[in-house]
C-alpha cells in the first residue's frame, strides 16, 4: 500500500497496525511539506509500511527508490518517527523484493531464490572472473562500431534534482540488476543529457557483463536500416539482430512518428524482447502521452514500463556542469582548472535552454583565452560571447526589465526608480538590477542612471547581494530563473 492510500484511510489487513500507521502518517506529512510534492511521489509516493512484532518497516517499490530514501530522507524519517513513535519501535527499511523474499510474521520463513549470476541466462554457470583489463579495448571497439561517444560515461554525468531520478535508473539497468522495469523511456527537452546517458548505460552495461550482446542505435539509423532490409529482402536478418539483443538501447525514439511500417516494426520488435525478457532502454523528447503522431498501441507499450522525465537543469546544476567541464578542458588543455566566480555565474544564468549550449559557451572562452580564463573578468566574457549571444535573443532593455519585475513582485515600475528603500521595494529592484547587468550590455554607470540616477556602486553591490542569496534563498533563485526565462522569450 502507498502512502497516498494510507494517509486517506485505507488500511489493509496485512500492513501495518492503525497506531504505526498514524505515525507514518504524521510523518509523511512532514516530509511531504519537506521534500515537496514531486520529489516525495517519485520517491517515497508509492512506498507501504510493513509491522512484524516490536518491527517496522518501510518498503520501497524499488531497489532504487531504497537507495534514494537511505542517502537522501532516512535520517530525517528516523527523527520524525521517534518523534511521534510513544512505544519507540525499531523503524527499518527494504526494497519490496528483499520485503517479499523475508520470514513472513505470520513466522514461517520464506525462501528466497538463488539469484543467477548475469551469465546464466541460458543456463550457462559463470566459473571465472572478468578480466577487466583483457575485456577493455573489446568494448571500446564494440562501442566505437555501434557510434557509441567514450567521452559520455556515468564518470562525466552531472546530476542533480532534475535528473537524479533518471540517473539511478540508468546506473541500475546498466548493473544488470533484477527488479527491472521493462522498457524504461526516458524524456526531456533537447540538449539536457539524455544522449549521454543512454551512451554511459551503454557502456556501463558492457563492461559489467561482456558476454552480454548490448545495441545501441538512434531511432533514424533503427529506421534507415530497416528501410535498407525492405529493398534488399532482409528483413528476417534485421529482425534477428536485433531481437536477439539481451539490452537494446533507442536514441530519439519519436523520429518514428508518423513513419508506419517502421513504427510496425518497432512495436513488434518491443514486445519480441519484453516477452523473452530482454531490456529495451529509450529516449524520446517528450512524454509517450504527447507523441501525438505515434501508433497508440506503440505509445501504449512505451509507457507499459518506466517512463522517466528529464527537467531542464536548475542554477546549481547547470554550475556543477560548468565546473565539472572546465576541470576537463583544464586536463586536456594543460592549464588551472579555475574561473572568476562571477562569469561561471553568467553562463549558468544566461544558457538555461540546452547543457550544450551552455558547454559550448565555456568551450568559446577557453578557446579565446586558453590557460588565462582564471583572469577572464565578467565584462570580457561578456563581451566574447555577446556575437553569439545576439544570435537568437531579442533586444531586451533597462525598462523592459523594470515592468517585468514589477509586475512579477506586484509593484509599480515607478517604485523600482523610487528612493523607497522598504525592503518590499528594495530586493525586487536588486533583482532588476541584476538582470539587467546579465543580459543587457549597459555598463553599471548606465544601468544606475536608469534605476534613478543611483551610483554604479550601487549597482555592484546589488549583483554581489542578489548572487549571494541565490546560494540560500531557493525561492529567491526561482524568481530570478523566471524572470530570465521570460525575459529571452
Amino acid at each position: 500500500m502507498g502512502f497516498r492510500s494510507m494517509t486517506s484511510g485505507g488500511v489493509a489487513g496485512a500492513m501495518a497496525s492503525a497506531p504505526a500507521l498514524a505515525v507514518w502518517s504524521k510523518t509523511c506529512l512532514v516530509l511531504k511539506r519537506e521534500l515537496g510534492d514531486a520529489t516525495f511521489g517519485s520517491w517515497l509516493g508509492q512506498a507501504s509500511l510493513r509491522e512484524s512484532g516490536d518491527e517496522v518497516c518501510v518498503v520501497a517499490a524499488t531497489g532504487i527508490a531504497r537507495d534514494w530514501i537511505r542517502h537522501n530522507a532516512w535520517r530525517r524519517i528516523g527523527e520524525l518517527w521517534a518523534q511521534n513513535d510513544p512505544l519507540g519501535r525499531r523503524l527499518d527499511l527494504k526494497s519490496r523484493m528483499e520485503a517479499d523474499a523475508a520470514p513472513s510474521p505470520a513466522g514461517g520463513p520464506v525462501a528466497k531464490a538463488p539469484t543467477p549470476g548475469p551469465a546464466t541466462a541460458h543456463g550457462v554457470a559463470k566459473v571465472f572472473e572478468i578480466d577487466a583489463e583483457a575485456v577493455a579495448p573489446i568494448v571500446a571497439r564494440q562501442g566505437r562500431q555501434q557510434g557509441l561517444q567514450e567521452r559520455y560515461s556515468f564518470d562525466t554525468f552531472v546530476s542533480g534534482p532534475a535528473n537524479e531520478f533518471a540517473f539511478a535508473v540508468a546506473r541500475r539497468v546498466a548493473s544488470w540488476a533484477d527488479g527491472h522495469f521493462n522498457p524504461v523511456l526516458f524524456h526531456g527537452p533537447y540538449g539536457f543529457g539524455k544522449t549521454h546517458l543512454l551512451n554511459a548505460l551503454a557502456w556501463e552495461a558492457m563492461r559489467a557483463e561482456p558476454t552480454k550482446r548490448v545495441v545501441y542505435l538512434s531511432a533514424e539509423r533503427f529506421t534507415s536500416t530497416f528501410v535498407k532490409a525492405l529493398q534488399d529482402k532482409q528483413t528476417q536478418a534485421f529482425k534477428e539482430d536485433l531481437r536477439n539483443a539481451d539490452l537494446l538501447l533507442i536514441d530519439d525514439v519519436h523520429f518514428v512518428a508518423g513513419k508506419t511500417q517502421t513504427q510496425e516494426e518497432l512495436f513488434h520488435t518491443l514486445i519480441a524482447l519484453v516477452e523473452d525478457g530482454r531490456r529495451v532502454v529509450l529516449t524520446a523528447d517528450r512524454s509517450p502521452t504527447e507523441l501525438s503522431e505515434m501508433e497508440p498501441r506503440l505509445r501504449s507499450h512505451l509507457q507499459a514500463g518506466l517512463v522517466c522525465g528529464i527537467e531542464p537543469a536548475d542554477r546549481t546544476l547547470r554550475l556543477g556542469i560548468l565546473e565539472r567541464k572546465l576541470h576537463t578542458l583544464a586536463h586536456q588543455g594543460g592549464f588551472v582548472p579555475a574561473a572568476r566566480a562571477e562569469v561561471l555565474q553568467f553562463l549558468a544564468d544566461r544558457f538555461t535552454d540546452s547543457v550544450r549550449e551552455l558547454e559550448g559557451a565555456l568551450n568559446t572562452l577557453v578557446a579565446r583565452v586558453s590557460g588565462d580564463i582564471a583572469r577572464l573578468t565578467l565584462d570580457e566574457a561578456q563581451a566574447i560571447l555577446r556575437p553569439h549571444l545576439s544570435v537568437n535573443e531579442r533586444k531586451v532593455t533597462v525598462d523592459m526589465i523594470q515592468k517585468m519585475v514589477a509586475e512579477h513582485f506586484g509593484l509599480k515600475q515607478a517604485d523600482l526608480i523610487s528612493e523607497r528603500r522598504a525592503r518590499a521595494v528594495a530586493r525586487p529592484r536588486q533583482v532588476a538590477m541584476w538582470l539587467a547587468k546579465q543580459i543587457t550590455t549597459r555598463s553599471l554607470p548606465d544601468i544606475g542612471r536608469r534605476f534613478g540616477g543611483r551610483d554604479h556602486t550601487t549597482v555592484l553591490h546589488a549583483v554581489r547581494r542578489i548572487e549571494a542569496l541565490k546560494a540560500d534563498d531557493p525561492a529567491l533563485a526561482r524568481d530570478c530563473d523566471v524572470l530570465l526565462r521570460k525575459l529571452r522569450g
